[in-house]
């Protein structure tokens, strides 16, 4: 087969690998001049870091295995992690179930209470189990009113907007933490995993052994169309001339409100699901510092007076070896692309947030700050709603040898770089079934 593929992160890279080794002939369009997608880098004193904090659990079975088999299997390393949480305006440790006892947001009837209910999110076994409800409803209702306002809102109306928490479906909740619980190492020891050259090198090298196999890869070259005619996938037109181009098959790795505009032919079912979801953008504020800001790897912020939603200090996970023993933190967000802090300029942004990380260290002074990176990463999240299954579009378009593969078709599980490569080998095994 002849095929393109559009997008080379790490579904477009995955599918493109599992094709090449099956001798498939494959091209990769990527609109940007970077590989990797969410997951792409840049540098800091010359090593690469990504854009958006990225990690592995455990259980990420499929990244993993992929890295064995392209020869990365060693350059994992796992780190324990530390988790906490910033609620009137006081850092409470998460790392273990007994420190859900010295939450004292919450009164102590309370805090059982949250933690009975985490723990019956653990042994739900089944994610349809839960499906026909919000989270907001289920958190409500088993966590109680009290612990809900003080941990789990604070949490969702972070992650969704004030304008769309109120949507969000539990299946979401429930992949999101069976993915932490599976990644613990008896009951209270999370470990996280990091590749030793970052995932730069991860991607690079997928790329890599995936041209050795025969694929070509078009660097920023936008995809202005895709070709149908009689029900089947004729090709592309591509770049600034809109050239033609042929191939027997065409996987999209595309945002869904992208491929909705470029392709022809989509049923109105098809387009109808494809416009179901919407997104949020990550805004992610990278500050480099001549110290740590905390001692704590993964902060959530609970204290909605806090213009950011998380602080990632990514050296209190890796060390700081690999940055010359500078200390590297991610202050995130995630808004709409109409929110006003999306617009704003990394020295806005950076105003914005200085007067808050004195909450976090109160002897925290901006001359510990030696640089600063702004980044924004749209259609970073869908919004999953309840019984969210049903508006899935699926792989298969409806149009012969064409298919459809991004982040809005990973459920319950959340996106991340392993479910995109389970989903780029998928999506691949499926296209070569169904070739007529």
């Amino acid at each position: 087969m002849k095929i393109a593929i559009l997008g080379a992160g790490a579904t477009g890279l995955t599918a493109a690998y599992y094709l090449t080794k099956k001798n498939h002939d494959v091209t990769i369009y990527e609109r940007d001049d970077f590989v990797g997608g969410h997951a792409s880098t840049f540098d800091i004193d010359g090593f690469p870091l990504e854009k958006g904090y990225h990690h592995w659990f455990t259980s990420d079975i499929d990244i993993i295995e992929l890295c064995k088999e392209i020869g990365l299997g060693e350059t994992i390393n796992w780190f324990p992690s530390t988790v906490g949480t910033l609620s009137g305006g006081k850092i409470f440790k998460f790392s273990s179930p007994i420190d859900l006892l010295k939450y004292t947001p919450l009164s102590p009837f309370n805090r059982i209470r949250l933690g009975l209910s985490s723990l019956r999110i653990r042994f739900i076994k089944n994610w349809t189990e839960v499906e026909n409800i919000t989270a907001v409803d289920w958190l409500q209702k088993n966590a109680g009113p009290q612990a809900f306002k003080a941990f789990w809102e604070p949490m969702l109306k972070g992650k969704f907007g004030e304008n769309h928490y109120q949507e969000v479906g539990m299946a979401w909740v429930w992949g999101k933490m069976n993915t932490r619980f599976a990644s613990r190492k008896g009951i209270s020891k999370e470990m996280l995993g990091y590749p030793s050259g970052s995932f730069k090198e991860v991607f690079e090298t997928l790329l890599n052994k995936t041209i050795s196999q025969g694929a070509n890869i078009v660097m920023s070259t936008p995809v202005n169309k895709i070709k149908v005619s009689s029900n089947n996938v004729e090709g592309i037109e591509v770049g600034k001339d809109n050239s033609f181009k042929k191939y027997d098959v065409v996987i999209a790795t595309t945002p869904s409100q992208v491929f909705n505009r470029i392709t022809e032919g989509l049923s109105e079912d098809y387009r109808k699901k494809l416009a179901t979801v919407s997104y949020m953008s990550a805004v992610l504020l990278i500050l480099v510092l001549d110290r740590p800001l905390s001692n704590i790897y993964w902060l959530n912020i609970a204290d909605r007076d806090v213009p950011f939603v998380g602080v990632i200090e990514h050296t209190n996970l890796v060390g700081t070896q690999n940055y010359g023993g500078k200390h590297i933190v991610y202050l995130s967000n995630y808004l709409t692309i109409d929110n006003a802090m999306y617009q704003m300029s990394e020295q806005k942004l950076l105003e914005n947030y200085l007067s808050h990380l004195t909450k976090i260290n109160p002897n925290f002074e901006e001359s510990w700050i030696l640089d600063k990176y702004h980044f924004k990463i749209d259609g970073a999240q869908p919004i999953i709603g309840k019984n969210y299954s049903s508006s899935i579009p699926p792989h298969s378009t409806g149009i012969s040898n064409l298919y459809l593969a991004n982040t809005t078709q990973i459920y319950p599980e959340d996106r991340g770089t392993n479910y995109s490569v389970k989903m780029g080998r998928e999506v691949a095994d499926i296209a070569i079934k169904n070739f007529a």
